[in-house]
């Protein structure tokens, strides 16, 4: 897996944690009730602990992997400010999510908020599901989130310039915040968008540039197929409403064949 975008500056995992489009995300109670349920979670693509903190609050033990230096450590941080007994529950293991190996099995694999899109290759993504899969004990299950690819914008005209997604805002340091974002580069025969996310924070302009790849419904099955995992649900949303034309993700749950 390519370097993660959020080790190009030391300030991006402080930054993520001030975005209300992720700290006010409401998918945070389906990946909390998920892990509350299995009681022995792996989280992989952990990053700060949005989902990794609030689930171990609940009860579940959860060992949270990411590749991101920065943002791991910004999570562990968190993590030893916690309640003895929560903090207990936490394990943080530094690894390429395509390369993996901790050992053990896990009743449950979350892979929440789309780190799977960045895996851009499909043999990246084939050797990511191989680690999943020798790490789920026999009836366990897998969940991960896509997001649905809008036909029409795809085809849409595009223009490379800015666009704001967060207004300027004052952080509790008294430092302001904006953020825009900028589709570099639509390639279609790759199913690839090169994105930059351009943070102002006090004035000052931070780029994080990265890949996003998008998914199809059957594409996904086939890769889970391939890889000994069999789909045993698909949500449109995470009120796990059913998935429909117009649903806004892809949310599959899979288990070893």
């Amino acid at each position: 897996m390519a370097n993660d975008s959020y080790d190009s500056d030391p300030r991006l995992a402080e930054l993520y944690d001030s975005v209300p489009l992720y700290t006010s995300r409401r998918d945070l109670q389906f990946w909390v009730d998920l892990c509350r349920e299995a009681g022995d979670v792996l989280e992989l693509g952990c990053g700060t602990g949005r989902v990794l903190i609030p689930s171990a609050g609940a009860g579940a033990s959860v060992t949270g992997v990411d590749q991101a230096l920065g943002m791991l450590e910004r999570c562990r941080a968190k993590v030893q400010a916690l309640p003895a007994n929560v903090a207990g529950r936490v394990n943080l293991v530094e690894a390429d999510l395509t390369s993996f190996h901790l050992g053990r099995t896990f009743p449950l694999v979350i892979v929440p908020f789309r780190p799977v899109q960045h895996l851009i290759t499909v043999s990246e993504q084939l050797r990511f599901l191989e680690c999943v899969r020798q790490h789920l004990s026999p009836g366990g299950k897998l969940v991960f989130d896509v997001y649905y690819p809008n036909l029409g914008m795809l085809v849409a005209p595009y223009s490379p310039e800015e666009v704001e997604d967060t207004p300027e805002f004052r952080l509790p340091d008294g430092r302001t915040l904006r953020r825009t974002y900028r589709l570099v580069k639509r390639r279609l025969s790759e199913q690839v968008n090169d994105v930059e996310l351009i943070y102002y924070l006090d004035g000052q302009r931070i780029v994080q540039q990265f890949q996003m790849r998008y998914f199809f419904r059957y594409e996904l099955e086939h890769l889970l197929a391939r890889s000994g995992l069999k789909v045993t649900a698909l949500y449109g949303d995470f009120d796990k409403s059913e998935f429909v034309d117009s649903s806004p993700e892809m949310i599959f749950t899979a288990s070893r064949a």
